[in-house]
């Protein structure tokens, strides 16, 4: 007897019924989020290849058994069936082409009978090795991406890892000065206050009071410069542009300013003779970026001139100068004095000031959010100058 053609006319329902099997069988889990038609994958090709191979009278096509489960496999693999899944829907396909088949195999010889089964189970073993064959290549690839992906992503977490380590380890050290004080101070306070109520309102008491407050101060703008960094570069900043008067902005933040330079007998002077006289942008943000370039010009500068300057640079853009006659900045430091925590100098006196080593990271990152440049332009015991750039409108 020819099966072929019996096995040709009902491809269909085999296919269908084995399908319904697959979907039905609670050990095959992965079918549950397939279609019909990524279940089914290429199985008519094998059973019609199969068909071949059955028939005594066409040329057997083992090579579409062959790359159809080539394919199988390879689209299981990305389905992420497990191999015992695999295994499971093979023995199905098994059972539903031999029930299919069971009515012509009882009328066969003996003979027929064993041919017809040997090369039924010849085709489904030779369909399961190269499936599990494309299967495992797929796997093994699938794993080599992960674990490429997973490298990746080491490396960079190990990074963030470090920069945050860094960023704490340098945080904890700049508050590690003023904790010290406020502790230090405060437990000479209450010992000399425990001993000698009297002496509470002396001047030295007043005094280590001050020092106190100072040290309590600069942990508070440590702390809120660290904040405002934070929430830069978390995208959380919101620019509330809006017409401003460039010369009044100036002239409050130099009343804030002023004291700074009086207390050093620095010379203070604003040139804003060409300056617009009205720009679209956020005043708030443009005040904090002249406020920490001023301040910093003050705190490195021992004795000269703080000068700031202001003009129109073209139809498009304004620009702001702020020139001291300090300690200057050496060039290769000058690529990193925006970085947060970053201190040009060594020199205890100028690092026990009120300087949190955050004010040019916060600049750089105010200029950028406004759309502007910043430069600078410095020399050692000669002074520094910088510039900030921005549009006349945002």
């Amino acid at each position: 007897m020819d099966f072929s053609q019996t096995l040709i006319h009902k491809i269909d329902a085999i296919v269908d019924q084995w399908v319904e099997a697959v979907y039905q069988d609670e050990q095959i889990e992965a079918t549950k989020e397939l279609t019909f038609k990524a279940v089914r994958n290429s199985l008519p090709k094998v059973l019609t290849a199969l068909a071949t191979v059955l028939s005594e009278s066409e040329k057997s096509d083992l090579q579409t058994v062959v790359n159809t489960s080539l394919e199988h496999g390879w689209l299981r693999a990305e389905q992420g069936f497990e191999p015992a899944e695999i295994a499971r829907e093979y023995r199905l396909l098994r059972m539903v082409i031999f029930s299919f088949l069971e009515e012509d195999l009882l009328k066969a010889t003996p003979v027929e009978l064993l041919r017809a089964v040997r090369l039924i189970d010849m085709i489904i073993d030779e369909a399961i090795a190269r499936c599990f064959n494309s299967y495992t290549h797929g796997r093994l690839q699938e794993l080599e991406q992960l674990q490429s992906q997973l490298r990746l992503t080491n490396q960079e977490l190990t990074r963030l890892v470090r920069a945050s380590k860094d960023s704490m380890s340098q945080l904890a050290h700049e508050l590690k000065t003023p904790l010290t004080s406020i502790i230090g101070y405060t437990d000479l306070f209450l010992r000399q206050h425990r001993q000698k109520p009297e002496h509470k309102d002396t001047y030295p008491n007043l005094e280590n009071i001050e020092r106190v407050m100072k040290s309590g101060r600069l942990i508070l703008r440590l702390i809120n410069d660290t904040l405002e960094i934070s929430r830069y570069d978390a995208g959380h900043l919101i620019l509330q542009p809006t017409v401003t008067d460039v010369r009044e902005l100036i002239n409050s933040v130099v009343e804030i300013i002023e004291p700074l330079a009086r207390n050093k007998d620095l010379a203070l002077v604003i040139d804003c003779d060409r300056a617009p006289h009205q720009v679209t942008t956020d005043p708030l943000r443009v005040q904090q970026i002249l406020t920490n370039l001023l301040s910093n010009a003050i705190r490195y500068t021992q004795s000269g001139t703080v000068r700031l300057e202001c003009w129109q640079k073209s139809e498009k853009n304004w620009a702001i100068s702020v020139i001291d006659t300090g300690i200057g900045i050496a060039q290769d430091a000058q690529t990193q004095i925006f970085q947060p925590y970053f201190r040009v100098v060594s020199d205890k006196q100028v690092q026990a000031s009120d300087g949190t080593g955050l004010g040019l990271a916060i600049v750089h990152r105010l200029v950028q959010l406004l759309q502007g440049d910043i430069k600078v332009v410095s020399q050692p015991e000669k002074g520094s100058t910088f510039t900030v750039t921005l549009p006349l409108g945002s």
